[in-house]
Protein backbone atom coordinates (compact mmCIF):
# COMPACT_ATOMS: atom_id res chain seq x y z
CA UNK A 1 0.00 0.00 0.00
CA UNK A 2 1.48 3.39 -0.99
CA UNK A 3 2.57 5.53 1.99
CA UNK A 4 0.19 8.35 0.98
CA UNK A 5 -2.79 6.00 1.08
CA UNK A 6 -1.65 4.60 4.40
CA UNK A 7 -1.35 8.11 5.84
CA UNK A 8 -4.88 8.89 4.60
CA UNK A 9 -6.27 5.81 6.34
CA UNK A 10 -4.47 6.71 9.56
CA UNK A 11 -5.78 10.26 9.42
CA UNK A 12 -9.34 9.04 8.77
CA UNK A 13 -9.04 6.60 11.67
CA UNK A 14 -7.86 9.32 14.04
CA UNK A 15 -10.65 11.60 12.84
CA UNK A 16 -13.25 8.91 13.48
CA UNK A 17 -11.77 8.21 16.89
CA UNK A 18 -11.91 11.91 17.75
CA UNK A 19 -15.53 12.15 16.52
CA UNK A 20 -16.42 9.09 18.59
CA UNK A 21 -14.81 10.69 21.64
CA UNK A 22 -16.80 13.90 21.13
CA UNK A 23 -20.02 11.90 20.70
CA UNK A 24 -19.26 9.81 23.77
CA UNK A 25 -18.57 12.88 25.92
CA UNK A 26 -21.74 14.55 24.63
CA UNK A 27 -23.73 11.43 25.52
CA UNK A 28 -22.14 11.40 28.99
CA UNK A 29 -23.08 15.06 29.41
CA UNK A 30 -26.72 14.38 28.48
CA UNK A 31 -26.84 11.41 30.86
CA UNK A 32 -25.52 13.59 33.67
CA UNK A 33 -27.99 16.38 32.81
CA UNK A 34 -30.78 13.83 33.23
CA UNK A 35 -29.25 12.40 36.41
CA UNK A 36 -28.88 15.86 37.99
CA UNK A 37 -32.19 17.16 36.53
CA UNK A 38 -30.19 19.96 34.87
CA UNK A 39 -28.91 21.35 38.17
CA UNK A 40 -27.15 24.71 38.00
CA UNK A 41 -28.24 25.45 34.43
CA UNK A 42 -26.48 22.23 33.37
CA UNK A 43 -23.10 23.33 34.73
CA UNK A 44 -23.00 20.50 37.28
CA UNK A 45 -23.21 17.96 34.44
CA UNK A 46 -20.78 19.98 32.31
CA UNK A 47 -18.14 20.21 35.06
CA UNK A 48 -18.31 16.48 35.72
CA UNK A 49 -18.08 15.69 31.99
CA UNK A 50 -15.07 17.96 31.48
CA UNK A 51 -13.40 16.51 34.56
CA UNK A 52 -13.78 12.96 33.24
CA UNK A 53 -12.61 14.05 29.78
CA UNK A 54 -9.49 15.81 31.10
CA UNK A 55 -8.56 12.80 33.23
CA UNK A 56 -8.96 10.47 30.24
CA UNK A 57 -6.87 12.78 28.02
CA UNK A 58 -4.09 12.96 30.61
CA UNK A 59 -4.12 9.17 30.95
CA UNK A 60 -3.89 8.64 27.19
CA UNK A 61 -1.02 11.09 26.80
CA UNK A 62 1.00 10.05 29.83
CA UNK A 63 3.75 8.30 27.78
CA UNK A 64 3.86 10.75 24.85
CA UNK A 65 5.98 13.77 24.14
CA UNK A 66 4.62 17.13 25.28
CA UNK A 67 3.24 17.71 21.80
CA UNK A 68 1.70 14.26 21.67
CA UNK A 69 0.04 14.88 25.02
CA UNK A 70 -1.97 17.73 23.49
CA UNK A 71 -3.58 15.55 20.83
CA UNK A 72 -6.08 13.78 23.17
CA UNK A 73 -7.25 17.19 24.37
CA UNK A 74 -8.59 18.22 20.94
CA UNK A 75 -11.88 16.24 21.23
CA UNK A 76 -12.10 17.42 24.85
CA UNK A 77 -12.05 21.07 23.74
CA UNK A 78 -14.63 20.41 21.01
CA UNK A 79 -16.96 18.47 23.34
CA UNK A 80 -16.55 21.07 26.09
CA UNK A 81 -17.53 23.88 23.69
CA UNK A 82 -20.52 21.95 22.30
CA UNK A 83 -21.90 20.98 25.68
CA UNK A 84 -21.24 24.41 27.19
CA UNK A 85 -23.67 25.85 24.61
CA UNK A 86 -26.42 23.93 26.40
CA UNK A 87 -25.58 25.71 29.66
CA UNK A 88 -25.65 29.31 28.39
CA UNK A 89 -29.03 31.15 28.23
CA UNK A 90 -29.72 33.08 25.03
CA UNK A 91 -32.90 34.80 26.27
CA UNK A 92 -33.64 36.64 29.55
CA UNK A 93 -34.06 34.34 32.53
CA UNK A 94 -36.71 36.58 34.14
CA UNK A 95 -40.18 36.62 32.58
CA UNK A 96 -40.71 39.12 29.79
CA UNK A 97 -44.47 39.46 29.34
CA UNK A 98 -46.06 40.25 25.96
CA UNK A 99 -46.69 43.96 25.36
CA UNK A 100 -50.18 45.41 25.78
CA UNK A 101 -52.73 44.72 23.05
CA UNK A 102 -54.13 47.56 20.99
CA UNK A 103 -57.61 46.05 20.55
CA UNK A 104 -58.47 45.44 24.22
CA UNK A 105 -57.21 46.59 27.60
CA UNK A 106 -55.47 44.12 29.91
CA UNK A 107 -56.77 44.00 33.47
CA UNK A 108 -55.12 41.99 36.22
CA UNK A 109 -57.32 40.28 38.78
CA UNK A 110 -55.98 38.81 42.01
CA UNK A 111 -58.03 35.67 42.68
CA UNK A 112 -58.78 34.25 46.11
CA UNK A 113 -56.55 31.29 45.20
CA UNK A 114 -53.56 33.62 45.03
CA UNK A 115 -53.28 33.58 41.24
CA UNK A 116 -52.94 36.91 39.46
CA UNK A 117 -54.44 36.54 35.99
CA UNK A 118 -54.78 38.74 32.93
CA UNK A 119 -58.42 39.46 32.10
CA UNK A 120 -59.83 40.92 28.86
CA UNK A 121 -63.30 42.45 28.76
CA UNK A 122 -65.34 42.90 25.60
CA UNK A 123 -68.55 44.82 26.45
CA UNK A 124 -71.64 44.01 24.34
CA UNK A 125 -71.86 45.76 20.99
CA UNK A 126 -74.11 45.59 17.94
CA UNK A 127 -77.73 46.59 17.47
CA UNK A 128 -79.33 43.48 18.94
CA UNK A 129 -80.56 42.86 22.49
CA UNK A 130 -78.07 42.78 25.38
CA UNK A 131 -77.77 39.52 27.29
CA UNK A 132 -77.78 39.84 31.06
CA UNK A 133 -75.60 36.78 31.77
CA UNK A 134 -71.85 37.39 31.33
CA UNK A 135 -69.92 34.99 29.10
CA UNK A 136 -66.48 33.76 30.24
CA UNK A 137 -64.04 32.23 27.74
CA UNK A 138 -61.44 29.62 28.70
CA UNK A 139 -58.79 29.20 25.99
CA UNK A 140 -56.78 26.11 25.16
CA UNK A 141 -53.18 25.37 25.93
CA UNK A 142 -52.94 24.65 28.75
CA UNK A 143 -50.94 27.64 30.02
CA UNK A 144 -51.00 29.44 26.71
CA UNK A 145 -51.78 33.04 25.86
CA UNK A 146 -55.01 33.87 24.04
CA UNK A 147 -54.20 34.22 20.34
CA UNK A 148 -55.25 37.20 18.25
CA UNK A 149 -57.43 34.80 16.23
CA UNK A 150 -59.36 33.99 19.42
CA UNK A 151 -59.55 37.67 20.40
CA UNK A 152 -61.24 38.43 17.07
CA UNK A 153 -63.71 35.60 17.73
CA UNK A 154 -64.51 37.06 21.15
CA UNK A 155 -65.28 40.37 19.44
CA UNK A 156 -67.83 38.54 17.28
CA UNK A 157 -69.52 37.16 20.39
CA UNK A 158 -69.59 40.64 21.93
CA UNK A 159 -71.16 41.84 18.67
CA UNK A 160 -74.07 39.49 19.43
CA UNK A 161 -74.82 41.41 22.63
CA UNK A 162 -72.75 39.31 25.05
CA UNK A 163 -70.68 40.78 27.87
CA UNK A 164 -67.54 38.73 27.21
CA UNK A 165 -64.70 38.13 29.64
CA UNK A 166 -61.62 36.07 28.86
CA UNK A 167 -58.68 35.31 31.08
CA UNK A 168 -55.31 33.69 30.58
CA UNK A 169 -54.75 30.92 33.07
CA UNK A 170 -51.96 31.36 35.62
CA UNK A 171 -48.58 31.26 33.89
CA UNK A 172 -50.01 31.92 30.43
CA UNK A 173 -49.86 35.11 28.39
CA UNK A 174 -49.81 38.18 30.63
CA UNK A 175 -50.83 36.28 33.78
CA UNK A 176 -48.28 35.92 36.58
CA UNK A 177 -46.27 32.74 36.93
CA UNK A 178 -46.83 30.21 39.70
CA UNK A 179 -44.25 28.03 41.44
CA UNK A 180 -43.96 24.97 39.23
CA UNK A 181 -45.42 22.58 41.80
CA UNK A 182 -48.64 24.64 41.90
CA UNK A 183 -49.50 23.96 38.26
CA UNK A 184 -52.15 21.28 38.59
CA UNK A 185 -55.50 20.65 36.98
CA UNK A 186 -57.05 21.10 40.44
CA UNK A 187 -55.55 24.60 40.71
CA UNK A 188 -56.83 25.46 37.23
CA UNK A 189 -60.35 24.46 38.27
CA UNK A 190 -60.05 26.38 41.54
CA UNK A 191 -58.95 29.49 39.64
CA UNK A 192 -62.01 29.23 37.39
CA UNK A 193 -64.22 28.88 40.46
CA UNK A 194 -62.61 31.90 42.09
CA UNK A 195 -63.02 34.01 38.96
CA UNK A 196 -66.67 33.18 38.25
CA UNK A 197 -67.42 33.68 41.94
CA UNK A 198 -66.48 37.36 41.63
CA UNK A 199 -69.48 38.05 39.37
CA UNK A 200 -72.01 37.40 42.11
CA UNK A 201 -74.40 35.80 39.61
CA UNK A 202 -74.50 32.89 37.25
CA UNK A 203 -72.21 33.10 34.22
CA UNK A 204 -72.07 31.23 30.94
CA UNK A 205 -68.70 29.63 30.21
CA UNK A 206 -67.21 28.61 26.85
CA UNK A 207 -64.25 26.28 27.28
CA UNK A 208 -62.10 25.26 24.32
CA UNK A 209 -59.66 22.30 24.23
CA UNK A 210 -57.68 22.36 27.50
CA UNK A 211 -60.09 25.06 28.66
CA UNK A 212 -62.93 22.59 28.01
CA UNK A 213 -61.18 20.12 30.31
CA UNK A 214 -61.10 22.71 33.11
CA UNK A 215 -64.76 23.52 32.49
CA UNK A 216 -65.83 19.87 32.50
CA UNK A 217 -64.07 19.24 35.79
CA UNK A 218 -65.69 22.40 37.20
CA UNK A 219 -69.10 20.98 36.28
CA UNK A 220 -68.26 17.99 38.47
CA UNK A 221 -67.66 20.31 41.46
CA UNK A 222 -71.04 21.38 42.92
CA UNK A 223 -69.57 24.46 44.65
CA UNK A 224 -68.26 25.85 41.35
CA UNK A 225 -71.13 24.55 39.20
CA UNK A 226 -73.51 26.59 41.35
CA UNK A 227 -72.06 29.73 39.71
CA UNK A 228 -72.43 28.38 36.15
CA UNK A 229 -75.57 29.21 34.18
CA UNK A 230 -74.75 27.33 30.98
CA UNK A 231 -71.59 25.61 29.70
CA UNK A 232 -70.25 25.09 26.18
CA UNK A 233 -67.64 22.32 26.04
CA UNK A 234 -65.74 22.69 22.76
CA UNK A 235 -63.29 19.99 21.64
CA UNK A 236 -62.25 18.72 25.09
CA UNK A 237 -59.08 16.76 25.73
CA UNK A 238 -58.93 13.95 28.32
CA UNK A 239 -60.60 15.07 31.56
CA UNK A 240 -59.07 12.48 33.94
CA UNK A 241 -56.58 9.63 34.16
CA UNK A 242 -58.80 6.81 32.83
CA UNK A 243 -59.84 8.94 29.84
CA UNK A 244 -56.24 9.96 29.13
CA UNK A 245 -55.29 6.30 28.80
CA UNK A 246 -57.88 5.70 26.08
CA UNK A 247 -56.37 5.18 22.62
CA UNK A 248 -58.77 5.46 19.72
CA UNK A 249 -59.59 7.04 16.42
CA UNK A 250 -59.56 10.76 15.68
CA UNK A 251 -61.70 12.78 13.31
CA UNK A 252 -61.40 13.18 9.56
CA UNK A 253 -57.83 13.82 8.31
CA UNK A 254 -56.24 17.01 9.58
CA UNK A 255 -53.54 19.11 7.89
CA UNK A 256 -50.85 17.60 10.11
CA UNK A 257 -47.96 16.39 7.98
CA UNK A 258 -49.17 17.98 4.74
CA UNK A 259 -49.24 21.69 5.56
CA UNK A 260 -46.15 23.78 4.74
CA UNK A 261 -43.74 24.02 7.64
CA UNK A 262 -44.23 27.02 9.90
CA UNK A 263 -41.78 29.84 9.30
CA UNK A 264 -40.03 31.95 11.88
CA UNK A 265 -37.35 31.44 14.53
CA UNK A 266 -37.38 28.29 16.61
CA UNK A 267 -35.94 27.98 20.07
CA UNK A 268 -35.42 24.29 19.33
CA UNK A 269 -32.70 25.28 16.84
CA UNK A 270 -30.69 26.53 19.84
CA UNK A 271 -28.85 23.65 21.58
CA UNK A 272 -29.90 24.74 25.08
CA UNK A 273 -33.62 24.74 24.38
CA UNK A 274 -33.55 21.79 22.01
CA UNK A 275 -32.12 19.72 24.86
CA UNK A 276 -34.34 21.21 27.59
CA UNK A 277 -37.66 20.96 25.72
CA UNK A 278 -36.75 17.63 24.13
CA UNK A 279 -35.86 15.94 27.42
CA UNK A 280 -38.93 17.40 29.14
CA UNK A 281 -41.18 16.12 26.37
CA UNK A 282 -39.63 12.65 26.75
CA UNK A 283 -40.19 12.79 30.50
CA UNK A 284 -36.44 12.64 31.21
CA UNK A 285 -36.34 16.11 32.80
CA UNK A 286 -38.92 17.34 35.28
CA UNK A 287 -40.90 20.49 34.40
CA UNK A 288 -39.20 22.13 37.40
CA UNK A 289 -35.72 21.18 36.20
CA UNK A 290 -32.61 23.25 36.86
CA UNK A 291 -31.50 23.45 33.23
CA UNK A 292 -33.86 26.11 31.85
CA UNK A 293 -36.21 27.72 34.35
CA UNK A 294 -39.90 28.36 33.76
CA UNK A 295 -39.49 32.06 32.94
CA UNK A 296 -36.60 31.44 30.55
CA UNK A 297 -38.48 28.64 28.81
CA UNK A 298 -41.53 30.87 28.36
CA UNK A 299 -39.36 33.63 26.88
CA UNK A 300 -37.65 31.22 24.51
CA UNK A 301 -40.60 29.21 23.15
CA UNK A 302 -41.93 30.43 19.78
CA UNK A 303 -44.96 29.67 17.63
CA UNK A 304 -42.74 27.84 15.14
CA UNK A 305 -41.72 25.44 17.93
CA UNK A 306 -45.28 24.09 17.88
CA UNK A 307 -44.56 22.75 14.40
CA UNK A 308 -47.24 20.41 13.09
CA UNK A 309 -49.35 20.84 16.24
CA UNK A 310 -50.79 24.00 14.72
CA UNK A 311 -51.56 22.24 11.42
CA UNK A 312 -53.38 19.49 13.31
CA UNK A 313 -56.03 22.07 14.23
CA UNK A 314 -57.20 22.39 10.60
CA UNK A 315 -58.78 20.11 8.02
CA UNK A 316 -56.57 18.54 5.39
CA UNK A 317 -58.40 20.54 2.72
CA UNK A 318 -57.18 23.73 4.44
CA UNK A 319 -53.53 22.66 4.60
CA UNK A 320 -52.36 25.40 2.24
CA UNK A 321 -54.42 28.23 3.67
CA UNK A 322 -53.87 27.91 7.41
CA UNK A 323 -54.18 31.42 8.86
CA UNK A 324 -51.57 33.11 10.99
CA UNK A 325 -53.07 32.60 14.45
CA UNK A 326 -50.93 35.06 16.35
CA UNK A 327 -48.06 37.53 16.23
CA UNK A 328 -44.63 36.94 17.70
CA UNK A 329 -45.24 39.74 20.21
CA UNK A 330 -48.49 38.25 21.50
CA UNK A 331 -47.62 34.54 21.36
CA UNK A 332 -46.95 32.89 24.73
CA UNK A 333 -46.73 29.25 25.69
CA UNK A 334 -45.29 27.60 28.79
CA UNK A 335 -44.19 24.14 27.75
CA UNK A 336 -43.03 23.12 31.23
CA UNK A 337 -46.18 24.23 33.07
CA UNK A 338 -48.37 22.68 30.37
CA UNK A 339 -46.61 19.33 30.66
CA UNK A 340 -47.02 19.40 34.42
CA UNK A 341 -50.76 20.12 34.25
CA UNK A 342 -51.24 17.39 31.64
CA UNK A 343 -49.42 14.96 33.92
CA UNK A 344 -51.72 15.81 36.83
CA UNK A 345 -54.69 15.07 34.57
CA UNK A 346 -53.18 11.67 33.73
CA UNK A 347 -52.59 10.97 37.41
CA UNK A 348 -56.10 11.95 38.52
CA UNK A 349 -58.87 9.44 39.29
CA UNK A 350 -62.08 9.24 37.28
CA UNK A 351 -64.47 12.17 37.66
CA UNK A 352 -67.36 10.20 36.12
CA UNK A 353 -69.20 9.64 39.45
CA UNK A 354 -69.20 13.38 40.19
CA UNK A 355 -69.94 14.38 36.59
CA UNK A 356 -73.00 12.13 36.49
CA UNK A 357 -74.53 14.37 39.17
CA UNK A 358 -74.05 17.55 37.10
CA UNK A 359 -77.16 19.65 36.55
CA UNK A 360 -75.72 22.66 34.66
CA UNK A 361 -77.15 22.76 31.12
CA UNK A 362 -74.29 22.04 28.72
CA UNK A 363 -73.53 21.68 25.03
CA UNK A 364 -70.70 19.67 23.47
CA UNK A 365 -69.04 20.85 20.24
CA UNK A 366 -67.11 18.35 18.09
CA UNK A 367 -65.11 19.21 14.96
CA UNK A 368 -65.24 17.04 11.86
CA UNK A 369 -61.44 17.06 11.41
CA UNK A 370 -60.68 16.93 15.12
CA UNK A 371 -57.17 15.97 16.19
CA UNK A 372 -58.58 14.84 19.55
CA UNK A 373 -59.20 11.18 20.27
CA UNK A 374 -62.93 10.75 19.72
CA UNK A 375 -63.41 8.83 22.97
CA UNK A 376 -62.12 11.84 24.93
CA UNK A 377 -65.15 13.72 23.64
CA UNK A 378 -67.73 10.96 23.69
CA UNK A 379 -66.78 10.01 27.26
CA UNK A 380 -67.80 13.50 28.38
CA UNK A 381 -71.08 13.09 26.50
CA UNK A 382 -71.74 9.68 28.04
CA UNK A 383 -70.90 10.70 31.61
CA UNK A 384 -72.61 14.11 31.78
CA UNK A 385 -76.42 13.79 31.77
CA UNK A 386 -76.80 17.58 31.66
CA UNK A 387 -75.43 17.81 28.11
CA UNK A 388 -78.56 18.84 26.25
CA UNK A 389 -77.20 18.95 22.71
CA UNK A 390 -74.15 18.14 20.63
CA UNK A 391 -73.07 20.13 17.60
CA UNK A 392 -70.92 18.22 15.11
CA UNK A 393 -69.24 21.02 13.17
CA UNK A 394 -68.58 20.02 9.53
CA UNK A 395 -65.66 21.39 7.55
CA UNK A 396 -63.54 22.49 10.51
CA UNK A 397 -60.66 21.12 12.52
CA UNK A 398 -59.85 21.32 16.20
CA UNK A 399 -59.57 25.13 16.01
CA UNK A 400 -63.20 25.53 14.96
CA UNK A 401 -63.25 29.35 14.81
CA UNK A 402 -60.34 30.18 12.55
CA UNK A 403 -61.33 33.04 10.27
CA UNK A 404 -61.66 30.81 7.20
CA UNK A 405 -64.85 31.15 5.14
CA UNK A 406 -67.92 31.25 7.37
CA UNK A 407 -66.43 29.05 10.11
CA UNK A 408 -66.56 31.79 12.73
CA UNK A 409 -70.15 32.68 11.94
CA UNK A 410 -71.24 29.02 12.14
CA UNK A 411 -69.53 28.60 15.51
CA UNK A 412 -71.15 31.79 16.81
CA UNK A 413 -74.55 30.58 15.62
CA UNK A 414 -74.21 27.24 17.40
CA UNK A 415 -72.97 28.81 20.64
CA UNK A 416 -75.47 31.65 20.84
CA UNK A 417 -78.44 29.43 19.95
CA UNK A 418 -77.65 27.19 22.91
CA UNK A 419 -76.97 30.04 25.33
CA UNK A 420 -80.31 31.61 24.40
CA UNK A 421 -82.25 28.34 24.51
CA UNK A 422 -83.09 28.55 20.82
CA UNK A 423 -83.24 25.69 18.28
CA UNK A 424 -79.81 24.49 17.18
CA UNK A 425 -78.59 25.41 13.68
CA UNK A 426 -77.31 21.84 13.26
CA UNK A 427 -78.78 18.43 14.17
CA UNK A 428 -78.25 17.23 17.73
CA UNK A 429 -75.55 14.73 16.81
CA UNK A 430 -74.15 12.52 18.13
CA UNK A 431 -76.56 11.82 20.96
CA UNK A 432 -75.63 9.31 23.67
CA UNK A 433 -77.45 6.61 21.71
CA UNK A 434 -75.38 7.50 18.62
CA UNK A 435 -71.99 7.05 20.30
CA UNK A 436 -71.31 3.41 19.27
CA UNK A 437 -72.19 4.08 15.60
CA UNK A 438 -70.34 7.42 15.67
CA UNK A 439 -67.15 5.73 16.82
CA UNK A 440 -67.62 2.75 14.46
CA UNK A 441 -68.03 5.03 11.44
CA UNK A 442 -64.85 6.97 12.38
CA UNK A 443 -66.59 10.30 12.02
Amino acid sequence: MPPSVLRSFRFAGRLLAAAAAVAGLSALFLALVIATDGRGSGLAAWSATVGVAVFAALWRGRRRSWRGRLVPFLPVFVAAALTLSVCVPTVPTTRRYPPALSLVATEHWRLSTGSRVAVYHYPPTGNGPRHSVPLVYLNGGPVRGISLLDHHFLQLLAGQGYDVYAYEQAGGGRSDLLPMDQYTITRSVQDLGALVGTFGQGVDVLGFSAGAVVLTRALADPAIAAHLHRAVIAEPGPVDGPTARIAGDKGRPSARGIAPAMTGPRSTHVPRYAVAFGLMRLGLLSPDNGLAGQAEGDNAFTAADLGSDTASGYCARDAHRIPVEDTANNFSFSAAASLRIQQTVKDSPSIAPQLRRSRTPAMLMIAECSSQVRQWETTVLADNPAIQRTQYMPGVGHHMWNGLGDNDQRAVAAITAFLQGKPAPLPDYPTRADIPAFLHDSK
